[in-house]
């Protein structure tokens, strides 16, 4: 199972998107989507001022002192801002402008977009931190700084939603073996067998 499976099954329960029905699960795919939506009004903020940032950077007196590397990734950071702001819109997009009856579609959708716009923020938040680290300090201390924020980022963002995936699907399910015999496992429990006799 791949990390886009896994947050697509874990986004709406046991099943995965593409086996719910539009009518049939109307209900849970309408619910899962507007949680959706509630995630990205605490995230879009941040992201809008990242990109507000970085567009009024070239306006500063001193940005014309930032060497080509410096530029290559404030260019870079502004670009995956941009590009990540779009694509965390889009679910919004979708539930205005999109087809209501194709719900698992949209949530399909806008649970990609979420994730690609997720990995763009990542990139710009990386590439921003290197342009500004790399003209305040000196090129070793920025490497140590960029190093940290990145393996922050790896670990928190996709080691561990990984590993908890990981862990989810290692749990036996409720209607297991166990669900099926017994509680001491001795066998099948049949509706017409009489209840033990308590101990005397």
């Amino acid at each position: 199972m791949t990390f886009e499976e896994g947050v697509l099954e874990l986004e709406i329960g046991d099943r995965p998107v593409r086996e719910l029905d539009d009518e049939c699960d109307r209900i849970e795919l309408r619910s899962r989507y507007y949680g959706l939506l509630q995630e990205l009004r605490v995230i879009l903020p941040g992201v809008q001022v990242l990109l507000a940032f970085l567009l009024t950077a070239p306006f500063a007196a001193r940005f014309r002192e930032l060497d080509r590397t410096e530029e290559f990734a404030y260019g870079l950071a502004l670009v995956a801002a941009f590009l990540s702001v779009i694509c965390l819109l889009t679910p919004a997009v979708f539930h205005r402008v999109g087809l209501r009856t194709a719900r698992s579609a949209r949530l399909r959708w806008g649970i990609r977009m979420t994730l690609l716009g997720l990995a763009l923020l990542a990139v710009a938040l990386l590439a921003a931190l290197w342009s500004v680290t790399s003209f305040a300090f000196s090129t070793s201390v920025a490497q140590g700084i960029f190093a940290v924020a990145m393996t922050s980022l790896v670990g928190l963002w996709i080691a561990l939603p990984m590993a908890v995936l990981r862990h989810s699907n290692a749990v036996p399910s409720d209607d297991g073996p166990s669900a099926a015999n017994g509680s001491d496992g001795s066998g099948p429990v049949s509706p017409s067998d009489p209840p033990a006799a308590p101990p005397s």
